[in-house]
């Protein structure tokens, strides 16, 4: 057995769900225009492959502190099914499936919540998620902690290696795809790196060391 690890944002999808849920979070009030125009920045040097997102998670996750749970499953749930479903790409669905068709595991690793990651894991009928989660506490509210190292950059080799030989597969044998030059350290472990609409830093390594750049179109809108 071999394991296709798949990026989120940009590959899965069309769009960057995460600049997605800060404005609609802005819409809604949850958070303040100051905070929605730093996200924004953030989400933008990240695009072009130039910014490290640790201390910002790290910021969002502690801003949780105190908020309960269930409030943010719920709007989340909402979020995915109005926002988010629509854009998977067509090329996307094609990959996983000649994957499963040879018997590959398939593994969401992704720098989204469980929140969201889990509805595209049944959605897509992925094997498994590797992804950001919060602590949170008995009384049901965050503690403003992150669950285990966070899953960006080089915590998804962290993640997706200790998956791997869990099962007793080396990242030799996996396919990992993606868009983003922040996954550099992944990319560089497996055996089959695999760049998807790389953003501009990525596009320029992968053409160097003679990466597959792939192309999975955009979804049709309605």
């Amino acid at each position: 057995m071999a394991i296709a690890f798949f990026d989120l944002d940009r590959t899965l999808l069309s769009e960057n769900s995460g600049a997605l849920w800060f404005r609609s979070e802005w819409r809604q009030g949850h958070i303040s225009h100051g905070q929605a125009l730093q996200a924004f920045g953030w989400l933008t040097l990240y695009h072009f492959g130039f910014a490290r997102l640790e201390d910002s998670l790290l910021k969002s996750v502690a801003a949780l502190a105190g908020r309960e749970e269930g409030d943010v499953v719920a709007r989340t749930g909402r979020f995915y099914a109005e926002q988010v479903r629509r854009l998977f790409r067509p090329g996307a669905r094609t990959a996983i499936e000649r994957h499963r068709e040879a018997g590959d595991a398939l593994v969401l690793l992704t720098t989204s919540s469980n929140y969201l990651s889990e509805p595209v894991q049944q959605e897509l009928g992925l094997d498994a998620v590797l992804c950001n989660r919060f602590e949170v506490g008995p009384d049901g509210r965050y503690t403003g902690r992150p669950l285990g190292p966070l899953c960006y950059g080089a915590g998804k080799l962290t993640l997706g290696r200790a998956w791997a030989e869990a099962r007793g597969i080396a990242l030799s044998a996996c396919s990992f795809y993606t868009d983003s030059a922040s996954d550099l350290p992944m990319l560089e472990a497996v055996g089959r790196p695999v760049v998807v609409h790389p953003d501009p830093r990525l596009k320029r390594i992968a053409q160097q060391r003679g990466w597959e750049i792939a192309d999975w179109g955009t979804p049709a809108r309605a």
